[in-house]
């Protein structure tokens, strides 16, 4: 009899098990959900999907909460009797995967062995009020180690670059310009990877709300989803790719392809700069001595370069705010205006 456990919400907690029947039982909640985050948080949860293979670890957003889902099977000596498999929810307001896996891991252990929330929240509190849960037997949490910035860095920028080379500027040029981008693969594993590394493309903004990593083509999810004037979005299900509604750019991972739709194809026009900043991309990421920081870092400096040009033509304007005639005077390449036209207005820099 399998399980989903506890839901906790950065101060809170929820829970559900499945039984040797193969039901799914939602045992445990701490603090109540409304009922629609509670199919949410169903719905992600591998035990509910019959049929399908487990998932140790999933993490998604809904609602500007994200969740992180770890599922375990059970280990003797348990007091869970008649239950082979649990899940653990915790939802918290903050993006870091490596920190809760760790945390769950432990808060795991200690309902594996002891089939009661008690001692799990006893844990969790100490995490909260001191920042540190020790054990020697089901392990220790210190929070400290986990710095939000090295959760931003897990994900490999090299790897995407990799696989795409030259057209990873398409994913850049979407990402700086706040477009809408939809991720494609069969294999949640695969998509949390990849998707959680794109928002590193624009490092200045140091922005992962953009990111929601694992949606299913449920109106509530996608109205949440539409919340949000850009994003990276991803999706199990294949059908996404014919919601053109829903991106202005398609990555389908399996294939390596990448598509832009006809709405977005004049704002993410190609030009001699966006060839420039790709073939930098490429070369820092074809590097071995060069780590993933180091990738970031490469194409952060350019980053930095073009805004820094961006806010010298902004001063050079009436309330420090670029306008289409002030980007004529200059006589730019056309491809090169009109990304600069459309990155002033992502940051906010154009007079209308």
């Amino acid at each position: 009899y399998r399980a989903i456990i506890a839901v906790i919400y950065c101060e809170l907690a929820e829970g559900q098990e499945k039984d040797a029947n193969g039901d799914t039982l939602w045992v445990w909640c701490y603090p109540s959900v409304t009922a629609e985050v509670r199919q949410i948080l169903l719905s992600k949860c591998c035990l509910t999907q019959d049929g399908r293979e487990l998932h140790s670890f999933v993490f998604g957003q809904f609602r500007r909460t994200w969740y992180y889902i770890t599922t375990v099977e059970i280990q003797e000596p348990t007091a869970l009797k008649k239950v082979t498999h649990f899940s653990l929810v915790v939802t918290t307001k903050d993006f870091n995967p490596e920190k809760y896996a760790a945390l769950s891991r432990v808060l795991c252990r200690l309902y594996n062995k002891h089939g009661s929330p008690v001692k799990m929240m006893e844990s969790y509190i100490s995490v909260l009020t001191k920042g540190i849960c020790q054990s020697d037997e089901n392990g220790s949490f210190l929070n400290k180690n986990y710095d939000v910035r090295l959760a931003y860095l897990a994900g490999s920028l090299k790897d995407v670059v990799a696989q795409f080379g030259m057209e990873s500027i398409i994913l850049y040029t979407a990402l700086m310009l706040k477009k809408r981008i939809v991720v494609h693969h069969p294999r949640i594993e695969a998509l949390l990877e990849f998707t959680r590394a794109l928002p590193a493309f624009t490092w200045h903004r140091k922005d992962w709300s953009i990111l929601y990593p694992y949606l299913h083509l449920t109106e509530v999810e996608l109205d949440d989803l539409r919340q949000c004037p850009g994003y990276v979005a991803g999706f199990t299900n294949p059908e996404v790719g014919n919601r053109a509604d829903l991106f202005d750019v398609y990555v389908n991972l399996p294939d390596s392809t990448i598509t832009v739709s006809p709405d977005a194809k004049e704002a993410l026009a190609m030009g001699k700069v966006h060839k420039d900043i790709g073939q930098l991309m490429v070369q820092s990421a074809e590097d071995a001595e060069r780590t993933d920081a180091q990738v970031i870092k490469d194409i952060s400096t350019k980053t930095k370069e073009i805004l820094a040009s961006l806010m010298s033509l902004a001063a050079e304007s009436e309330n420090s705010k670029i306008t289409v005639e002030g980007l004529k005077k200059h006589h730019f390449p056309p491809a090169t205006e009109n990304f600069l036209f459309h990155l002033a207005a992502a940051e906010r820099l154009l007079r209308i």
